[in-house]
């Protein structure tokens, strides 16, 4: 049964903090005395508007404690910049790892927040010749800005894009190495990865990954789980999901209830093995 939270009355993610990172994450808060397994990523991990997101789905199949470290429009910045969470990565029996998008990372065009990775902070001076014709202060997030320079110089935007996939590839390497131990690498998206570049536009979530950046990767990691939600997933939309009168659009880019229940019986089959 579908249900909206009226404004006031949202979703309790009971938000908390571990160690000394300054990044609020879903709660409950989870002890680390015990064995854990840590997930790391973006809103999907986080799970905005359900009650229950795949990390806690998870949480219910095995026999370890499964810590959420998602974190809300993250990129890998925001974690690279905290020692308390790769600390705790690295003492997890196993660390699930996110794909997310490459568009909400600092790189030579531009810069980011360093917590609220998707919040465009500036061009730089290389970025602001290439794009003269392009005032930069109007943008607030990247996802927008490259919306803009993909519509308005599709090819120089071209040189963006592959700037960000280059560094979405060392930042990842650098991120899985920092882990160390055993990682699973986590892909959930409406489509396989070798159709991830799209054929128009700035392509489907997550942004400009496709097959080679992930295989590149496979050496690093214990095992590579892609979840291609299935069309009764897809056409699931909003119900079951708890949001405010405003949040309706918002709920409705997010993973369904179904995703979720998918992605966590994908992520229990590889981690029992490995637990």
């Amino acid at each position: 049964m579908s249900y909206e939270k009226m404004d006031g009355g949202a979703l309790e993610y009971e938000p908390c903090h571990y160690g000394e990172s300054r990044l609020m994450f879903r709660g409950p808060q989870k002890s680390l005395d015990d064995p854990y397994v840590a997930f790391i990523g973006g809103t999907e991990t986080y799970g905005k508007f359900v009650q229950q997101p795949f990390v806690e789905i998870v949480d219910q199949t095995l026999p370890l404690t499964c810590v959420n470290l998602g974190y809300v429009n993250a990129g890998i910045d925001a974690f690279l910049a905290e020692p308390s969470v790769l600390e705790m990565a690295q003492r997890a029996e196993v660390t699930v790892v996110q794909v997310m998008g490459a568009q909400n990372m600092s790189n030579r065009y531009y810069k980011v927040h360093p917590r609220r990775n998707d919040r465009f902070i500036g061009a730089s001076n290389m970025m602001q010749m290439v794009f003269n014709e392009i005032d930069f202060s109007e943008f607030h997030f990247t996802r927008h800005m490259l919306g803009t320079l993909c519509a308005r110089t599709p090819d120089r935007y071209s040189m963006v894009r592959d700037e960000l996939r280059m560094a979405w590839s060392a930042r990842m390497k650098l991120l899985l190495n920092t882990i160390g131990g055993k990682v699973v690498l986590l892909w959930v998206a409406d489509h396989a990865p070798e159709t991830a570049l799209g054929t128009s536009g700035l392509g489907p979530d997550p942004l400009f990954v496709d097959r080679l950046m992930i295989e590149e990767l496979r050496p690093l990691v214990e095992d590579v789980v892609e979840v291609v939600l299935s069309e009764d997933a897809l056409a699931q939309g909003v119900e079951g999901m708890a949001f405010g009168t405003l949040e309706r659009g918002a709920a409705q880019r997010m993973l369904s209830v179904k995703a979720h229940e998918e992605t966590a019986a994908a992520v229990s089959e590889s981690l029992k093995a490995l637990v």
